[in-house]
């Protein structure tokens, strides 16, 4: 299952990609998705997951720190890598990281910030996966 919803937010994360980057080289039907399509389909695991352990009452207990690799992951259109995208990273990384202190504020609003943080950055650069990544709150 986790390969099928890997594969999942790689079509997603394609989306967004240009037609001109979308055509293989040298004939090759393949596609190879850019780094930070593949760091972000991990993400888009890791907040299912912790979804997941936080509905059943569990605190995640493990900031995942590849998650770092947000600002030097390869883009596919390297033009977005701009000072806004810089902010919405570091806040990303901000908000994920308060779900793994000890403060009183609770895991499902934790949570939820972090989705928002998500939402906020595509927003400006891929509009695409945003309803996907909406599933990932709690309500």
């Amino acid at each position: 299952m986790k390969q099928g919803l890997i594969l999942f937010c790689i079509a997603i994360f394609l989306s967004c990609q240009s037609e001109k980057e979308k055509k293989p080289e040298n004939g090759n039907n393949i596609y190879k998705p850019s780094e930070m399509a593949i760091l972000m389909s991990k993400m888009y695991a890791k907040n299912a997951e912790n979804k997941q352990l936080i509905l059943s009452g569990e605190q995640p207990l493990e900031f995942p720190e590849e998650f770092t690799n947000i600002h030097i992951a390869k883009l596919t259109d390297p033009n977005d890598r701009t000072e806004a995208f810089k902010d919405y990273s570091d806040y990303y990384l901000s908000t994920l990281n308060k779900l793994f202190d000890d403060s009183a504020a609770s895991l499902t609003v934790k949570h939820n910030n972090i989705i928002n943080s998500c939402i906020t950055c595509h927003k400006s650069t891929c509009l695409g996966p945003i309803p996907k990544i909406k599933k990932l709150y709690i309500k």
